[in-house]
């Protein structure tokens, strides 16, 4: 996946320099919705294509172990996909979250580049990608199980600069994978309505 610059050409973010923003507002309220899905709401199905809540629970989980690695520069490692969903995969998550929100407080995350899920990119990069990640399928874990997700002001401003980012005709085959078609909002929806139809989700889903 190619993603575009978040920082102005030739910008980058050196040790040293202050993280640029923090992941622990999407975390909570992402830890905060598993903690309330309940185990008959794990077949329903969500707003990602094909996925029920377990799929998608799954994927979370995943994701919180591997993004923390690659705040830490480690070589990702060779698992076994399809794994399943640990019974207690509501206090794992909740674990995984804590390493992920210190591992990206690390100003050493932030520099050179990071591996993550068979995409290598910079690190700065990555970090947008991940709270874009905790946003996005915050709302959607919280969609599938009659729940809302909060996200801030800050949190929505950095995901739909990236969102944008890839919804123009350039970057329109770098979507595949990611996001969905744009969907169109009008002009008086709320930031998050908007960031959500960038990518690709119909905020009254289902």
């Amino acid at each position: 996946m190619t993603t575009p610059s978040t920082n102005s050409p030739g910008e980058d973010t050196a040790a040293g320099d202050a993280v640029a923003f923090d992941l622990a507002d999407a975390a909570a309220e992402m830890r905060r919705v598993a903690e309330n899905v309940r185990d008959d709401q794990l077949e329903s199905p969500t707003p990602c294509s094909d996925w029920t809540v377990r799929d998608l629970a799954e994927h979370i989980c995943g994701l919180t172990r591997v993004f923390a690695e690659a705040a830490r520069h480690e070589t990702p490692r060779d698992e076994p996909a399809n794994t399943g969903l640990p019974e207690s995969w509501q206090e794992e998550l909740a674990a995984g979250l804590d390493s992920l929100v210190a591992a990206w407080r690390e100003p050493e995350a932030w520099t050179g580049e990071a591996d993550a899920g068979g995409v290598r990119m910079r690190s700065d990069e990555m970090a947008v990608v991940v709270l874009d990640e905790l946003v996005l399928h915050g709302w959607d874990l919280a969609r599938s199980t009659g729940q809302d997700f909060v996200a801030s002001d800050a949190d929505i401003a950095v995901c739909m600069e990236f969102a944008s980012a890839m919804s123009t005709p350039e970057t329109v085959e770098s979507r595949d994978g990611l996001y969905g078609p744009v969907i169109e909002m009008t002009p008086d929806s709320s930031a998050f309505a908007k960031l959500l139809g960038l990518a690709g989700r119909n905020p009254s889903w289902p």
